[in-house]
């Protein structure tokens, strides 16, 4: 069986993640398997392998999308597929929280799970992890061989990341949140996190590279400086090759939503090469106008949406509030709170419960955020 320490030397730089996948434009609450084929094809053929997706993602529409475009038209053993057992989400109990492999192998059509993650370890969710004894559930699964490699994916405090991997150094890689946006921000703690990962040795599996979308779009004066470097290279490249570029990266997972995201994507990882010294100027300089334009640093992964009892899309009004705040574009701004709103709750329906605050991987101070982006009412 493979050694973890070969994952760094055999696995290419970039990860398929499968959370954003494409919408049927005939019916924008289902996957458009046809458009994921291509995009599946395409990322083979340019010799990736790694694909990522979870028990939780678009209510298990993820991993059957997986098995329709990947596991049922590839063989076995040319692809790597990751996916996570979520023991939080919905409140599960102990042995609904056990079955979520079986289950996701089933979506998935396959009889081993390549990687298996617990999923998003905090602060508010670790003893749930804990009282259900799921650390030990994957070592077993691991036994049996439905599982090949463990790890877990992480939004908590470096602190914390450093006690789990001391309490369970047999964990083979941990999955964190890392771009160029939020190395020095106090919430995510990126840098510390990878700082601590690479003190144990765990190789690194990089998500939300691109900050759900937000890099691909970068403030007009992040934009200028990108564009004036190479005028030739998309704004998400910089963010991709970022991470990529980094010591003990085992792979960077990019939500690719279409084709062209895949294509743009493929062009500048088949062939990774590191940011070189002048490069790497252009990402310090970015990172100072990102850090003084202060916009909301949500990643849009909706934990926060599900139980909210006003029902406010939470993502999408933070989306509208940093559009409005940094771009100043009030007509963009709006269309998005209309849609986000036209349906659900607005931001000063908030009853100030705290239940999206807990879910929040960013640790946002989502009640009071929501007081500023109310702004948009008006």
């Amino acid at each position: 069986m493979q050694n973890t320490n070969d994952f760094l030397k055999d696995m290419k730089k970039l990860g398929f993640g499968l959370m954003r996948l494409p919408k049927r434009a005939d019916d924008p609450a289902k996957i458009d398997i046809e458009q994921v084929c291509q995009m599946v094809d395409l990322f083979m053929d340019a010799g990736f392998t790694y694909f990522d997706t979870a028990y939780v993602y678009d209510g298990g529409a993820s991993e059957e999308a997986a098995r329709k475009a990947l596991v049922e038209r590839y063989p076995r053993d040319s692809y790597t597929i990751a996916t996570k057992l979520n023991a939080w989400l919905g409140k599960p109990d102990e042995a609904a929280a056990k079955q979520q492999l079986a289950t996701s192998m089933k979506r998935l059509g396959v009889d081993y799970v390549d990687f298996y993650l617990l999923h998003a370890l905090q602060l508010n969710n670790r003893s749930i992890y804990e009282d259900y004894d799921l650390w030990n559930f994957v070592r077993k699964q691991k036994e049996k061989g439905l599982v090949r490699h463990w790890g877990f994916s992480f939004h908590g405090t470096p602190e914390m990341l450093d006690q789990l991997l001391v309490e369970n150094p047999d964990a083979e890689f941990v999955q964190l949140q890392i771009n160029y946006a939020d190395m020095e921000n106090a919430n995510v703690a990126s840098r510390a996190c990878y700082e601590i990962a690479r003190k144990h040795g765990k190789p690194i599996v990089v998500m939300e590279p691109v900050k759900g979308g937000l890099l691909a779009n970068p403030p007009e004066k992040v934009a200028e400086v990108f564009t004036k470097a190479d005028p030739a290279a998309s704004f998400a490249s910089w963010a991709i090759r970022y991470v990529a570029s980094m010591d003990g990266i085992m792979t960077v997972l990019s939500g690719m939503s279409n084709l062209d995201q895949m294509k743009d994507n493929i062009s500048f990882m088949k062939d990774f090469h590191p940011l070189d010294a002048s490069e790497k100027e252009v990402i310090d300089q970015v990172q100072q106008i990102i850090r003084d334009l202060g916009a909301i640093p949500c990643t849009a992964c909706h934990y926060c949406t599900d139980g909210c009892p006003a029902k406010i899309r939470i993502p999408d009004i933070f989306r509208a509030f940093n559009i409005y705040k940094i771009y100043q574009d009030m007509a963009q701004a709006g269309r998005i709170y209309g849609m986000a709103t036209s349906q659900n709750g607005k931001p000063s329906d908030c009853i100030e419960c705290g239940q999206c605050e807990g879910a929040c991987p960013q640790h946002l101070p989502i009640i009071s955020l929501l007081k500023e982006a109310a702004v948009l009412e008006k």
